[in-house]
């Protein structure tokens, strides 16, 4: 589990696990038992430019050639399909096309730049669809709630968006000029996003496109809802039912905080605290009794739930339905 939305697997994400499966698939076999057609799905800005083969975009910018690239892009597309899920399939497939597009156009003017201010000359670039996965953090880091898990040592905060930035920068660091592909992307989902530059208006997938593939590829591709939760509510609606999910999800977290407590207690007391249900003789016949009761100093507060977690939870709970 990469972020706090559960482990619902791709239910309501076709596009997300159709992307993961027939990418990695290709890539696998690529690998292993086609490397002769390794050519063709390689990155070579040279040959774009100079030959216009712009077929190598669709390819080179498709397909990893690199196992290590594939399984990091993989695990981050995984973790990425919540969006699919929030947006719908035709919203994220568009905007998938849209950054895949714009990163396309920004790897060009990068190269460039690099080699008018820098000098470096740079004929290839790693292959994959490295863009859109990259592009893809913008609205993970401004949308997705960020809700502390844990801390080490006391003082490194570990939250629920930790394990994904990790990957990203495990993927940022595989190869020499990756970072041309990651700025690129970022730049891409920073331009998809900006409601000044309405470019979600322009590049999107038509309705009758989404139609044809919703007919043809969205059933081999989708996935059962999951049957080991617990149903709940009986909405007519999918609001209602969303807050009815919220409301049980709300009760969970006063669960486990008093779950916590008490535990936190038993360690401190064991298991049962005698003195505190029957009190000791001299106790009962001190006419002074209040000033002789036990301490509490030493009892911890019990522990609240802030309304900023619960609002980030109900955000976590969105994501999910």
């Amino acid at each position: 589990m990469f972020t706090s939305t559960g482990s619902n697997g791709f239910y309501k994400a076709p596009l997300s696990k159709s992307l993961l499966l027939v990418l990695s698939a290709i890539s696998i076999l690529l690998a292993l038992l086609f490397q002769h057609y390794q050519k063709f799905f390689a990155y070579n800005l040279q040959a774009i430019k100079e030959d216009f083969q712009i077929w190598r975009l669709l390819c080179g910018r498709t397909i990893c050639l690199d196992l290590k690239d594939t399984f990091c892009s993989s695990l981050l597309i995984y973790n990425f399909r919540i969006f699919e899920r929030r947006y719908g399939s035709r919203k994220f497939s568009s905007f998938l096309l849209g950054v895949w597009m714009l990163s396309a156009l920004f790897d060009l003017l990068l190269v460039e730049i690099a080699q008018y201010i820098f000098g470096i000359t740079i004929n290839s670039l790693p292959s994959g669809f490295l863009g859109p996965v990259f592009a893809l953090f913008v609205p993970f880091y401004s949308s997705i709630p960020r809700v502390q898990v844990t801390q080490v040592l006391g003082y490194f905060s570990i939250t629920n968006k930790s394990l994904v930035y990790i990957l990203g920068l495990q993927l940022l660091t595989s190869g020499s000029y990756i970072w041309i592909l990651a700025l690129s992307g970022l730049i891409s989902g920073i331009c998809y996003n900006s409601s000044m530059l309405k470019v979600h208006r322009i590049l999107c997938v038509p309705r009758w496109v989404a139609k044809v593939f919703s007919w043809t590829l969205e059933p081999v591709f989708s996935s059962a809802e999951p049957t080991n939760e617990v149903r709940v509510g009986m909405g007519a609606t999918v609001d209602i039912q969303r807050q009815q999910r919220m409301e049980l999800l709300d009760r969970q977290i006063m669960m486990s905080q008093v779950a916590q407590m008490r535990r936190q207690r038993q360690q401190q007391g064991g298991m049962i605290n005698w003195n505190r249900l029957f009190p000791p003789l001299r106790h009962r016949h001190n006419a002074n009794y209040q000033d002789h009761r036990p301490s509490e100093q030493g009892i911890p507060p019990p522990t609240e739930v802030s309304e900023e977690q619960v609002r980030n939870w109900r955000w976590v709970l969105r994501l999910m339905f």
